[in-house]
């Protein structure tokens, strides 16, 4: 069969790679050559500045500003650019022409993923995106293919590198959260400016992708409640290491049946402790791992690196092996399917369990008071820990300690209102933290 031509967006550091591996005449492009059915003919890459340096091995022949243009006179687009706009253009302009779409970009597909994949469907072209959740971890696939035949209830995972790698150092070195993610920086595992990170946006559109995939429900980034790690402190993990746990950020997608039969599904991303037994305790530095729970198949586990420009060429080059693959054979991949008419929940309903680390005055009924108020609000008690906190001083200041109490399962609503109230009791300095338990 003639070659089939790919239009390549963006040779950042995941573009290069994938521009190399395509090089005429190399193994690696002969190899993908003998898996697609075809040659895999890269007709151009577009980039905002030609002129500007490129790492060796990219054909400079090759490069383009004119990416309208481009994707014109492909038959894959592969996207590598980020971003909502002008990306989202070009990329339905490509599948109404008839161009298949491979693509990273996970903000995209989490704000405007239906109309991309509406637009790929009335098209009858594929389009796909491993890449865009946890690098080179195979999970959009699994979930999209595998686990269709299947009831999936939970998806728990780590899907930020960044974020798993300065909570790695906070727990294994006692660095507190900015010289984690100062060092973090310094590595190349976080930006320059890394608040799509630890805010925990980057998270939350994975979780959106995710959360679609996994109950046939179109969620977006903005349904999924986000809390990121910047409260999180040397003192929090130090809390965690004592009761045997650790902090990651986790993206938490569940299947939700209420009381009465009714279902939905609710997506969230924020720091919880873990169980140092937990499967995903163990993920270190900048991995990630995603934890699956289905009805029939169980519990799986997908791990691997989550970033980086070869790991993620890796799921981008598979990609575009299979839509090409699929050109030459006729048909198309499966489809993204949304026809679960379930209710996307917010959080007040969310139940899960509690950490929250108390100052409080060291002096006789403070925990009868503190326990009395978990009490009125229906969330209750499973352990108390009490730490030595700072000593009276020698101008009558008064002695104070440190309590770490862990609740049975709550709803989310009652626990905020648990600790609104506690901030109200003259015996409490101060609520220091409140964070989810998870992992059970």
């Amino acid at each position: 069969m003639a070659a089939v031509r790919v239009a390549l967006l963006g040779c950042g550091v995941v573009g290069s790679e994938v521009a190399r591996a395509l090089a005429p005449g190399s193994a690696h492009a002969a190899e993908l050559a003998a898996r697609a059915g075809a040659e895999l003919e890269l007709v151009g890459i577009a980039v905002r500045d030609a002129d500007r340096p490129r790492p060796e091995g990219v054909d400079r022949s090759l490069l383009t500003t004119d990416a309208a243009a481009l994707v014109r006179r492909a038959d894959v687009v592969v996207e590598l650019v980020g971003g909502i706009d002008p990306v989202r253009g070009l990329l339905l302009d490509a599948l109404a022409a008839g161009a298949s779409v491979v693509t990273a970009n996970k903000a995209l597909l989490a704000e405007h993923g239906p109309q991309l994949h509406a637009a790929a469907d009335a098209a009858g072209v594929d389009l796909f995106f491993e890449a865009a959740v946890a690098g080179a971890v195979p999970i959009i696939g699994p979930l999209r293919e595998s686990l269709a035949g299947d009831r999936v209830e939970r998806v728990l995972g780590i899907v930020n590198g960044t974020t798993n790698y300065v909570l790695d150092a906070m727990d294994t070195s006692g660095a507190d959260l900015a010289d984690a993610v100062a060092r973090a920086q310094e590595l190349g595992y976080a930006e320059a400016d890394p608040t799509a990170d630890v805010e925990g946006f980057d998270a939350a559109a994975k979780a959106a992708i995710l959360a679609t995939l996994a109950f046939h429900v179109p969620v977006a980034a903005a349904d999924v409640h986000r809390e990121g790690i910047t409260a999180v402190t040397a003192a929090d993990v130090a809390a965690a290491a004592d009761a045997g746990s650790v902090i990651k950020l986790l993206a938490i997608c569940e299947r939700i049946t209420a009381g009465d039969g009714t279902e939905g599904v609710r997506a969230r991303v924020h720091p919880a402790l873990l169980s140092r037994d937990h499967p995903l305790a163990g993920v270190r530095g900048a991995y990630n791992a995603v934890f699956v729970q289905a009805a029939a198949a169980g519990e799986l586990m997908f791990y691997g690196q989550g970033a980086g420009g070869l790991a993620t060429s890796s799921a981008v080059l598979g990609d575009l092996v299979t839509v090409a693959r699929r050109r030459v054979a006729g048909g198309r991949g499966p489809r993204v399917l949304d026809h679960a008419d379930l209710p996307v929940l917010g959080m007040d309903g969310a139940l899960t369990r509690y950490q929250v680390r108390l100052e409080v005055a060291d002096r006789p009924g403070v925990l009868a008071a503190i326990a009395q108020v978990f009490a009125d609000h229906g969330v209750s008690i499973e352990t108390v820990r009490q730490s030595a906190g700072r000593p009276g001083t020698s101008d009558g200041g008064a002695r104070s300690a440190a309590l770490v109490v862990v609740t049975h399962t709550a709803p989310d609503a009652d626990l905020a209102a648990t600790v609104a109230a506690l901030g109200d009791l003259d015996a409490v300095a101060a609520v220091a933290s409140v964070l989810r338990v998870e992992g059970d």
